[in-house]
């Protein structure tokens, strides 16, 4: 059990980039997607009893999406790359295929930052 113990160490000290990078080594590696479980497991925290008010000043999460690549497709391509670690033909079809997410479980700052950088490339982006 050691080992488990240094391993969720380990992971908690990864950057958002990291582990980011880490999840879709994993989805290639072994064909799961990490998104559905956590979909699934915010999902009772917003049925909770509380009030309708308390899961919007709590939400800790945001998805970002790329609505629209916009007239500048190839500076949003390039950090669309930059952001999310994928390669050149995958941030094209990801650019290409809008509206698609960007990523998925980030900060509100970090979701305001990408959002930022896409737009002033001329994208169109949607925070949720």
């Amino acid at each position: 059990m050691a080992d488990l113990a240094k391993l969720v160490d380990e992971l908690s000290s990864l950057s958002v980039l990291e582990a980011a990078e880490l999840s879709k080594m994993l989805e290639e590696k072994w064909g799961v997607s990490a998104a559905a479980p956590v979909a699934m497991a915010a999902a009772p925290a917003a049925g909770g009893g509380a009030a309708a008010a308390a899961p919007v000043e709590e939400q800790t999460e945001f998805t970002v999406i790329l609505a629209a690549g916009g007239d500048k497709k190839i500076n949003v391509i390039k950090e669309i790359r930059t952001i999310t670690g994928l390669g050149l033909k995958e941030a094209k079809d990801l650019v290409e295929g809008a509206p698609k997410t960007v990523k998925e479980g980030v900060s509100k700052d970090e979701a305001e930052k990408i959002r930022k950088v896409l737009e002033e490339n001329g994208a169109k982006v949607e925070v949720k």
